[in-house]
């Protein structure tokens, strides 16, 4: 079966240090969250899932992100943790990615973007236009020089079938940003759900706790009972920030299978 002959790989590219409760209702202390990307090989290309943090966090985030941002998130982010060089590490030319998947536009998931310079990237409409809006982007700290930076652009609407044969598809999961999308991959161990900030703890979905500042309250709930349905249908759901997630992805050079 076609979706059998991919090839998923995750890596941590940096982490963030949090009050517990500004990403969880009810967490206590802090908690120290991964940033996770993925790189998925497909006989017809190459595809990015997010690219984490921009490399001018590595030495000053409050000027890249901004000092309320930067005082809210502790970055841990260094040298060789780049999307970049973790593709090349296991011997992938970023120059050679065929497509770039964002799930959305926050600073921690497209702040690699331009390192990844010669690919197409696919983002939902809704997201790209608010974007767009000065009210929502104020809002959302959108920063147009993480991912207005030159690629060419495919915008979707809803479900997107990314290589045509079911293996790869943009799953829309709103509330956490106007157009948040999930990815959900048929492996040959079975479907694989990459959640990105749909879901962002196992907690998360098993509790309905929620970050403190999301988009759209009730469609980011509506998301999560499309997650746990799928999730009940048999795919494994990988959280978007779990402190868990590499007993969830094994670390390059080996694949998800």
């Amino acid at each position: 079966m076609p979706w059998m002959s991919l090839n998923v790989f995750g890596f941590g590219c940096g982490t963030l240090t949090a009050e517990f409760a500004r990403v969880m209702e009810g967490g206590e202390g802090h908690v120290t969250m991964p940033i996770p990307a993925f790189l998925i090989e497909h006989p017809k290309g190459r595809a990015v899932f997010d690219t984490g943090l921009n490399p001018a966090c590595q030495h000053d985030p409050a000027a890249r992100i901004g000092e309320e941002m930067a005082a809210a998130y502790r970055i841990g982010f260094h040298p060789g943790q780049e999307i970049s060089a973790q593709l090349e590490a296991i011997g992938r030319d970023p120059g050679k990615i065929d497509l770039l998947i964002n799930s959305h536009f926050h600073f921690d998931h497209v702040g690699g973007n331009a390192l990844v310079p010669n690919a197409t990237m696919v983002v939902q409409r809704r997201e790209w236009e608010a974007s767009r809006d000065p009210d929502k982007a104020a809002l959302h700290g959108y920063d147009p020089r993480d991912f207005d930076v030159g690629h060419t652009i495919r915008l979707v609407d809803g479900e997107f079938d990314v290589f045509g044969d079911g293996s790869v598809t943009c799953l829309p999961t709103p509330g956490h940003s106007p157009g948040h999308q999930s990815l959900r991959l048929r492996l040959a161990s079975g479907d694989v759900v990459l959640a990105a900030d749909a879901c962002y703890f196992c907690r998360t979905l098993r509790d309905r706790r929620l970050p403190r500042h999301v988009d759209d309250r009730d469609a980011m709930l509506a998301s999560l009972d499309r997650l746990e349905a799928l999730e009940r249908g048999g795919a494994k759901i990988v959280f978007g920030h779990d402190p868990a997630f590499r007993s969830l992805v094994p670390a390059p050079p080996e694949a998800m299978a």
